[in-house]
């Protein structure tokens, strides 16, 4: 075994689908790897981590890992906790 050499990674087919998947998703989502103006993800309602950099979107329409500087067209502020 100690003559195996680890091959190098080459995508296969199913990460070039899921790109072509997530590239149409980021232009019908108008999702973007950078804020508009105050609204950003990690300010978002369907931010699940605020405190990470990195959280999954829990919106019906998105539902993936985002960036917490992203921003995309479902962004909605965060209800106020009932007082």
């Amino acid at each position: 075994m100690a003559d195996y050499v680890i091959p190098e990674p080459e995508p296969k087919e199913i990460d070039e689908k899921v790109s072509i998947e997530l590239r149409h998703m980021a232009e019908n989502a108008v999702l973007r790897g950078h804020p508009s103006g105050d609204e950003k993800c990690d300010n978002c309602r369907y931010y699940l981590e605020p405190y990470n950099d990195l959280s999954y979107c829990w919106h019906p329409k998105l539902r993936i890992l985002v960036g917490a500087n992203w921003w995309c067209q479902w962004w909605e502020e965060i209800p106020a906790a009932d007082a």
